[in-house]
């Protein structure tokens, strides 16, 4: 029999799958039932003072990242895209292969941010579920590869894996981006096509794209900075999250962003804070022996559990090869919404996103994209374990 905190997790995902528009509540109460079970055997100020930064780090990207999205989407600049992608099923794929790079240099959160303010313009608001699957997949494939692209492989970069060790991963998320991209696109094309004609009096508000661009350049200048400086001081203090919160206050200024979507922000935001803070508290001792089996169920388990206690888990294990790895577990949580920060992050744009139904129905094509993937990585350079 399964430990009781798996259990009382696994009810908890069973009722955010089922009853999506009470998350936060379900979630929390899942956190405090974990709690008080295990209040007798553990330290838990020493488990707050060791996940405190992880989790200060994801609440201001998530909250900042949906200012920046505001910023983009009323800067004008989506609307002007549909004069620059095809007016056809590849004007949508064109879209995901724009957040699949954007995400390589970015954060995925924030990328899946981005394409979803630009699909919210281009398709006028309607927008499929499957599609949305589609954004949120682009976005943790195309931070796979990058130490700079997910929260996952910086944890590795800062435990001493090359930066180099990683990148083959994009080799798997370009397979699969392919093979989720196309039917996600078509589909979108068929429910509701790109608009093609902008308004004659477009105005596009460079201020608010500029704006933009210093978040994101606080948010890669920081990570890159203090991981290549000190990488010892990097758990110790939430400086991504700081700077982008910093920097939307300084630019507030400048150009005020949209307050009246923190509100909404913070609820997905807490959401998944407490989904992380119990995934936490598994008792997971020990995983199977490193290898690509290994690695290939990690990718289904990843879109249930946090992957980030899983990447710490495999980090303190050893053996693995860490471009498998890093597909595994940063793409594996795209296959359900609640399975990573970027679908999280969507759902707070597009509620209807939080219909697990839905999203296994109609983004099928990302769960047997994941799977070629993982084939075509294993097939051109096999299985290659590290230190």
């Amino acid at each position: 029999m399964p430990p009781v905190e798996f259990l009382i997790f696994g009810a908890t995902l069973a009722g955010v799958a089922i009853f999506h528009r009470r998350a936060l509540p379900i979630a929390a109460t899942g956190l405090a039932a974990v709690m008080a079970w295990q209040w007798p055997v553990v330290d838990f100020a020493a488990h707050v003072a060791h996940e405190w930064v992880i989790l200060v780090n994801l609440f201001l990207l998530l909250v900042g990242f949906a200012l920046l999205a505001a910023h983009f989407e009323e800067s004008g600049l989506p609307k002007a895209m549909p004069n620059y992608l095809p007016d056809d099923w590849t004007g949508a794929l064109a879209l995901l292969a724009i957040v699949f790079v954007v995400s390589g240099f970015l954060d995925n959160i924030a990328a899946a941010l981005i394409g979803g303010a630009m699909a919210h313009t281009l398709f006028r608001g309607r927008v499929r579920v499957g599609y949305l699957a589609a954004i949120v997949a682009a976005a943790n494939a195309g931070g796979a590869g990058s130490v700079i692209g997910d929260t996952t492989t910086t944890m590795m970069w800062i435990s001493g894996v090359s930066p180099l060790a990683v990148l083959h991963a994009y080799i798997a998320a370009a397979v699969a981006l392919v093979v989720f991209g196309v039917p996600a696109a078509r589909a979108q094309q068929r429910f509701a096509p790109i608009i093609k004609d902008t308004e004659p009096s477009l105005h596009v508000d460079w201020a608010r794209v500029a704006i933009v661009g210093l978040i994101l350049a606080s948010a890669v200048s920081v990570n890159v900075g203090v991981n290549a400086t000190h990488p010892d001081q990097a758990g110790r203090f939430p400086f991504i999250g700081s700077a982008v919160a910093l920097a939307i206050v300084v630019t507030a200024a400048w150009r005020r962003p949209d307050w009246r979507i923190l509100p909404g922000a913070m609820k997905g935001s807490l959401f998944l804070l407490c989904l992380v803070a119990t995934a936490s508290l598994m008792p997971v001792q020990s995983l199977p022996d490193p290898s690509w089996q290994s690695a290939l169920a990690l990718g289904f388990v990843s879109a249930f559990f946090d992957n980030i206690p899983l990447t710490a888990l495999a980090l303190r294990q050893g053996g693995y090869d860490w471009g498998v790895l890093a597909y595994a577990v940063g793409y594996g949580g795209s296959m359900l919404w609640f399975g990573s920060s970027a679908g999280v992050a969507i759902s707070s744009m597009y509620p209807e996103a939080r219909s697990t139904g839905r999203w296994l129905r109609e983004g099928w094509p990302v769960a047997v994209a994941y799977v070629a993937g993982f084939a075509a990585l294993i097939l051109v350079l096999g299985w290659s374990p590290g230190p």
